[in-house]
């Protein structure tokens, strides 16, 4: 599929205990249902031709017999289609006799894949009736066609390089070293599990945990389908909790109890471009291995896979709150650290009324707590000027006095108006340069003052702002430690909600309230009726788009082409196609042609996955050029 994405499937069917031609009926079903929804890698439990519970009758010829007559009838439905099925069943070879998953497409086999590890405990004696798989494949001859046969197999997909799959049988996935290890560091990409698993009290926890556990430590995609209600017979009960994962990512779990199919839209340039990333993850090593090489055929489909619009902020709210305290605590330690580094025990923040220097100011006072110095030797400047409002001025002076940190007061226009004589700039002219003369005044302010008071300058500016280069350049884009700098603006708005939910003061949580409710602006612009005039998202567009663009291009690396399709997905009933194209677009010649402020960023704590510091996760030529990316968008 287009851009990476691979449809699949973890189906269970309805089956009776030792009755294969039922179960191949319903096989079959499911296969045509997966057809029919364009599914490509498609898997199903362990030995669900036959049944899993089968017991002792897995040593009568019959029962065998009738599992491989079956098996044909599967290859017949499948013939003429790409589907990639794994189906469980019993497979006999010199004379021994093999729990394995078999790989079907098209009419033929492609390989078998037995089971390496086999419980004999508790209520499992699978030693009674099956011999452990061999790893180094072996040919096996059925039906006068040879086949591969051994846990070593690897099936890689000749159109899409990054799809290669492997296979593990159950119990595989739950002992100390899985076969899908080995598998993985072989170069597969996605691992099936032929599966089934009953059900005691409090095991789906632990087998949700385990399958996502194992995408995420050998990044992969990970298809694990579980025999259903149709296998309970005597002391067991089977539930059918089948599992689509993606690099810990749970993308489709089924209700238990139910025989469920459940789909998936796996990614995997995704899965690619994040072990390229990981210089610990080595590269594949195919030796021992046999690889057999299969086909699809690409189809462009409408996505079957939720993408977060807000991908910095988590959608359930125990985890956001979880994660807002988690960041508070460690912006916090950051300055903590330099402050005690260096011993200082005064701090000097410009406080305008908006949400990234009330977020400092927050998290300045937190720093300060831990090392128990008085708030009062946080100085918390306002410097109204030619753009500065009622509003957030009353909010800046509120929110310092209810922190109790001391509040400066600068008016900068005498001294703003002065510069512009001194440099010949008319002050009714407001451009570029009437902006910026009033950001680098008050920073000169505040290094001044730090000076005088042996304090640290604490930067306000976020992340999304440095993204996109929106901050004066040895202006607000300068401090002595930036607190924000890995902060995206969509998430500043939540830890500065966080903290009014939390903080148990309602005179401070009005202010704060308030402050959420202020458009974004900078404030160097002359207000309109008493109101701000200049508001950020009008000029460089929707900070929730921008904060959706940057994590897809920085974390994962993805096509121009890609993001937008994944932004148009993401955000259909909020912004029309050609709105998102546009600021997607200025979201990339902005990233490129800013990068030589952010090669000069002051330090600041890494709170996330993302990050743009020169030092740690962005490490981007100054001068690089956006050409091949813009190209990209405009081929669109």
């Amino acid at each position: 599929m287009k851009h990476g994405y691979i449809r699949v499937a973890a189906a269970t069917p309805d089956v009776k205990v030792a009755d294969p031609e039922f179960n191949r009926e319903r096989i079959c079903e499911l296969i045509e249902e997966g057809i029919k929804n364009h599914v490509k890698i498609m898997v199903f439990p362990e030995l669900c031709l036959t049944s899993y519970t089968c017991g002792d009758l897995f040593g009568q010829d019959a029962l065998l017999f009738k599992a491989k007559e079956e098996l044909k009838k599967i290859l017949n439905a499948t013939e003429g289609h790409d589907l990639l099925a794994f189906i469980g069943m019993p497979w006999e070879n010199k004379g021994k006799l093999y729990n394995s998953a078999v790989a079907v497409q098209d009419g033929r086999i492609l390989g078998i894949v037995p089971k390496t590890n086999l419980p004999n405990y508790s209520e499992f004696y699978e030693l009674r009736y099956f011999q452990p798989g061999n790893e180094r494949p072996v040919t096996v001859k059925w039906d006068g066609v040879e086949i591969p046969m051994g846990t070593n197999l690897l099936f890689a997909c000749e159109e899409i390089p990054h799809l290669v799959i492997a296979a593990e049988v159950c119990e595989d996935a739950w002992v100390p070293n899985p076969p899908s290890i080995r598998h993985t560091l072989a170069g597969a990409t996605v691992i099936v599990n032929c599966s089934a698993s009953d059900e005691t009290t409090g095991k789906d926890l632990y087998r949700r945990s385990l399958i996502t556990g194992h995408s995420a430590s050998l990044v992969c995609g990970y298809i694990y389908a579980n025999a259903g209600e149709g296998e309970s017979t005597q002391d067991l009960v089977f539930g059918g909790q089948n599992l689509i994962c993606e690099n810990g990512t749970l993308l489709a779990e089924s209700k238990r109890f139910g025989n469920e199919t459940v789909y998936g839209d796996m990614d995997l340039e995704r899965l690619n471009h994040e072990r390229r990333r990981m210089s610990t993850f080595p590269a594949a090593d195919m030796n021992d291995y046999t690889v057999v090489h299969f086909h699809i055929k690409k189809e462009e489909l409408e996505l079957k896979r939720y993408i977060d619009p807000r991908p910095f902020v988590p959608d359930n709210e125990a985890e956001r709150s979880r994660r807002c305290e988690e960041i508070l605590s460690i912006q916090a330690m950051g300055l903590k650290k330099r402050l005690s580094h260096t011993g200082c025990r005064h701090a000097v923040i410009g406080i305008s009324g908006g949400l990234d220097s009330t977020l400092a100011l927050l998290v300045t006072a937190r720093a300060f707590d831990m090392l128990e110095i008085p708030r009062n030797q946080i100085h918390a400047v306002t410097m109204p000027c030619f753009g500065t409002t009622d509003r957030t001025y009353q909010n800046a002076c509120l929110l310092t006095n209810k922190l109790n940190a001391e509040l400066i007061e600068v008016n900068i226009k005498e001294a703003v108006n002065l510069h512009f004589r001194d440099i010949g700039q008319d002050p009714d002219v407001h451009d570029v340069t009437y902006e910026n003369s009033q950001a680098r005044e008050r920073t000169q302010i505040l290094m001044d003052l730090a000076n005088r008071l042996n304090g640290l300058v604490i930067g306000t500016g976020d992340m999304s702002e440095l993204a996109l280069g929106w901050a004066t350049y040895n202006g607000d884009h300068m401090s002595m430690y930036g607190v924000n700098a890995s902060v995206p603006k969509t998430l500043v708005r939540h830890l500065v909600r966080y903290y009014a939910d939390t903080c148990g003061e309602q005179a401070l949580k009005k202010v704060l309230m308030d402050v959420l409710d202020t458009p974004v602006s900078p404030e160097l612009l002359p207000p309109k009726d008493g109101k701000i005039s200049q508001k950020t998202e009008d000029l460089v567009g929707p900070y929730e788009l921008h904060d959706f663009f940057l994590y897809q291009i920085l974390r994962f690396g993805y096509h121009p082409e890609k993001i937008y399709r994944m932004a148009v997905y993401a955000f259909k009933d909020d912004y029309k196609k050609e709105i998102i194209l546009k600021w997607l677009k200025v979201f990339y010649r902005r990233f490129f042609s800013q990068q030589f402020k952010r090669s000069c960023m002051p330090d600041g704590p890494k709170v996330g996955s993302v990050a743009v510091s020169p030092r740690g996760d962005l490490r981007m030529p100054s001068d690089a050029v956006s050409r091949l990316w813009l190209e990209e968008l405009d081929n669109l």
